[in-house]
């Protein structure tokens, strides 16, 4: 695992609190990882670059293309809602599922594929007709009776059954998918474990909007993506019902089960505030959503908004799996957090989490390839939320210590990171780093503008780095072709003579 490696520098342990995404895996996971088939998605060297989601997705073609994940996503239709149906046996871990996804065929379909890896499948409808399908690794293939035309809708409905598999992400040390501990489930599927627990289109260039219904044993709770829009009582189960309105990519679609409080409050404009944390953590739970770490959440919304733009989701919150993780994830409108920081919360992973709602989230990356974009700019929306808590010059102290930290461990420039170390430490550092040297390269008014215009522009869709310098040269008039190749493809750091940093 590369990324550890790395880690084991000792100068890097105080970075850990910046980076707070994805470092490392569940403690408590109990499942078999299946590791070897995960590591078939990823692409060989000489695989061309995506050519824009939305000629992708026309293509009728087994996969989307993705440069670094070409076994990801499927072309020739559009989803465009998933109805997930899912009963939870919560002591055999036994999934049973009925998923409905809802599509537009972007060219006559005399078949088309889903990703979705593992399970027994019982049956696949297409408006109502049963029919055929094959299966090779997580790619399910169906062949419908009579070829589907271009433009025409059709729905799509799974039932299957199984005890999931969370898988090793070969990217980073992460477990995917749908993970059990000893009182509960967590779902962390970035970027590819989506297809480890349900039928799906599994590439953020295939956003679609998702209802959730989940039944499970008296007495846990289910928190998922949007909101919870209704509960039914069956006695010794009930069945939490999530509606998820706005489009979402499938790695960032969430279902935690656990015996769960919950606190709800507004945020700016009244939005819906709803956090979960294990009923077990009694008054230290409520605590931590009051007056701890997540308890500003609304005032890192209302700064946020003033700085990126408005809040582009229809709700906000955290929920705290009851066993500790390595790493936290935003998953959409409900960010996933491990049981320690009910304890040690630390401000600068809260506001990391609630960044990418802007940047990952409402403006989700085209190809895997440009990942700097979500992590860059949630790692610099820390030192941000330092800058308006405390002063610019305490802002400063964490950039040149993390400039230092880049220099004596040779990260790597975080516009074309290593497909086998998607998520190092550069992506973050580097990737944060370029936001601030352009922000002093262009002036604050022009650098806050070049944010919101990409963020208005581009919500609910997909964005490259070449769409975001394209935006930045637009907003500030200036040619920055050589500001960003040296920042985010060379080698060597560029220096910031404004804060007296440079190569020494």
């Amino acid at each position: 695992m590369p990324i550890m490696r790395i880690f084991k520098l000792i100068i890097l342990v105080s970075f850990l609190v910046l980076i707070g995404c994805r470092m490392g895996v569940p403690v408590a996971a109990t499942a078999t990882p299946m590791s070897d088939q995960i590591t078939g998605i990823l692409t060989s060297e000489d695989t061309a670059h995506a050519a824009g989601c939305e000629s992708l997705t026309r293509s009728s073609r087994e996969s989307i293309g993705d440069p670094y994940f070409n076994g990801l996503g499927n072309g020739g239709y559009d989803a465009t809602h998933y109805t997930l149906e899912l009963d939870v046996d919560m002591e055999s871990g036994l999934l049973s599922a009925t998923v409905v996804m809802d599509a537009t065929a972007s060219v006559d379909l005399a078949a088309f594929n889903l990703d979705f890896l593992g399970f027994d499948i019982a049956s696949i409808n297409i408006d109502g007709t049963q029919v055929a399908f094959t299966r090779s690794g997580r790619e399910l293939s169906i062949t419908p009776r009579d070829a589907i035309e271009a433009s025409a809708s059709f729905r799509v409905e799974v039932v299957y059954s199984g005890v999931p598999q969370p898988g090793d992400d070969p990217t980073a040390p992460v477990q995917l998918g749908w993970s059990r501990y000893e009182n509960g489930v967590f779902v962390a599927s970035q970027p590819a474990g989506a297809s480890l627990w349900y039928p799906v289109n599994d590439h953020p260039c295939d956003k679609a909007t998702y209802t959730i219904r989940v039944t499970v044993p008296e007495p846990y709770a289910v928190a998922a993506n949007g909101l919870l829009v209704g509960e039914e009582d069956h006695g010794d189960t009930r069945t939490f019902i999530w509606e998820a309105s706005d489009p979402t990519a499938s790695y960032l679609v969430t279902v935690n089960i656990a015996e769960f409080d919950r606190i709800e409050s507004q945020g700016l404009n009244g939005l819906p505030l709803r956090n979960y944390y294990p009923s077990r953590f009694g008054e230290r739970g409520r605590q931590a959503f009051t007056i701890g770490a997540f308890g500003r959440q609304a005032q890192m919304i209302e700064v946020f908004s003033d700085l990126f733009g408005p809040y582009p989701l229809e709700a906000y919150g955290a929920v705290v799996a009851d066993t500790e993780l390595t790493f936290a994830l935003e998953t959409q409108t409900l960010s996933l957090f491990g049981s320690h920081n009910i304890d040690i919360g630390r401000e600068s992973l809260v506001a990391h989490e609630l960044a990418h709602q802007w940047f990952g989230n409402s403006v989700s990356l085209e190809k895997w390839e440009d990942i700097w974009l979500s992590e860059g700019f949630a790692t610099y929306a820390e030192w941000l939320w330092q800058e308006h808590t405390t002063s610019a010059e305490d802002r400063d102290r964490t950039i040149s210590s993390a400039y230092q930290a880049i220099l004596d461990n040779d990260f790597l420039p975080p516009g074309r990171p290593p497909k086998d170390d998607l998520l190092n430490p550069g992506v973050y550092l580097r990737g944060a780093m370029t936001l601030h040297a352009l922000r002093l390269e262009v002036g604050d008014d022009t650098f806050f503008l070049t944010l919101r215009t990409y963020t208005d522009r581009l919500k609910y869709g997909n964005a490259t780095t070449e769409e975001f310098i394209a935006i930045a040269e637009e907003v500030s008039g200036q040619e920055l072709s050589d500001f960003f190749d040296s920042w985010l493809y060379a080698n060597d750091m560029p220096p910031i003579p404004q804060m007296g940093l440079e190569q020494r």
